[in-house]
């Protein structure tokens, strides 16, 4: 029982989420409150939301470092076509529909000319932020449609629930996602390349269409938590997105997709942004510094990489 307990990754990180859970109500006043709670749920939503692309790529072998950069572009670009007069739903059309072109580069680049994924979104994502920033000036305008700031606000609810319309839309957002990792063909092709990308290859599988694919849809999800988080601080930023690239990784690994790939899912990530921002929470109000919060997430990501990077590669187990 206990083998298995500890052998499902994405139990093992809900169970984080309980316990840090319980230890934050016994040592912060407050901790467990109703706005406390809150906040933790649409602040780990946002992230689960930018994490999604991630755990896609992780599972495929990769790793996708434009995220941040993919952010702060939809987060300024959706501002400053909504403050020049221009429709939402074109709005939505034009980021998301450039954000895809974006990650299909990097994914059909990567897999095309076999160059590490890190190196390449790397550089395709300071490509996109100087574009914004050469395009802004430096000076973003604009703002967000009230409905997203209804979407994502803090005051916001359900209903009779005490919860924004995001923290729903996550829920259904993991089921959709649950179903498409285990009953598609795209689902099953993710997790065969991932496992073993030779014999995949042999299974008529094409490498450079699902990694342009999937590095596609992670830009799409970043450029959604953009768009969210728009509406979440109500201004726009090229720099919003600096600090998930930590963590959209580290909720990544701490939900248990296995880094070498063909292994893990989203439902893990979710758990595992619940983590952090549960962590974060708990030492801010325990008194420790930025500084030294950072350095407590390192040590708890480092010790997980130690315990998981273990693993052998599920190719060598079939």
């Amino acid at each position: 029982m206990t083998r298995t307990l500890v052998s499902n990754r994405a139990l093992v990180a809900f169970v984080g989420v309980v316990l840090i859970f319980a230890i934050g109500a016994m040592l912060i006043p407050g901790f467990s409150s109703l706005f406390s709670v809150r906040a933790m749920l649409v602040l780990g939503c946002l992230l689960a939301v930018a994490a999604l692309g991630q755990t896609l790529v992780m599972i495929l072998g990769g790793i996708d470092l434009s995220i941040p950069f993919v952010i702060g572009f939809a987060n300024v670009v959706f501002a400053s076509l909504y403050g020049s007069g221009v429709p939402v739903l074109l709005i939505f059309a034009i980021v998301l529909g450039a954000a895809a072109l974006i990650g299909a580069f990097s994914g059909a680049i990567s897999a095309a000319l076999s160059v590490h994924p890190l190196i390449v979104t790397l550089g395709v994502g300071t490509i996109v932020q100087a574009g914004v920033q050469i395009w802004t000036k430096g000076l973003p305008t604009g703002s967000a449609p009230p409905f997203i700031n209804t979407f994502v606000s803090l005051g916001g609810s359900v209903g009779p629930l005490p919860f924004p319309w995001l923290v729903p839309f996550t829920v259904v957002l993991t089921v959709a996602v649950l179903f498409v990792l285990r009953r598609t063909i795209y689902g099953r092709k993710l997790y065969a390349l991932g496992s073993n990308p030779k014999a995949a290859e042999l299974a008529l599988i094409r490498p450079v269409v699902l990694w342009a694919m999937t590095f596609a849809l992670s830009a799409v999800f970043a450029a959604l938590a953009g768009i969210f988080l728009l509406g979440f601080t109500g201004s726009s930023s090229a720099n919003v997105g600096a600090p998930y690239l930590f963590q959209t990784v580290s909720a990544v690994v701490i939900g248990g997709t296995a880094l070498i790939g063909g292994r893990g899912g989203f439902v893990g990530t979710l758990a595992g942004a619940l983590v952090l921002i549960e962590l974060r929470t708990l030492l801010i109000g325990m008194g420790l510094s930025e500084a030294m919060v950072q350095a407590a997430l390192g040590v708890l990501i480092l010790l997980l990489v130690a315990a998981y990077g273990r693993d052998q590669h599920i190719r060598t187990l079939i």
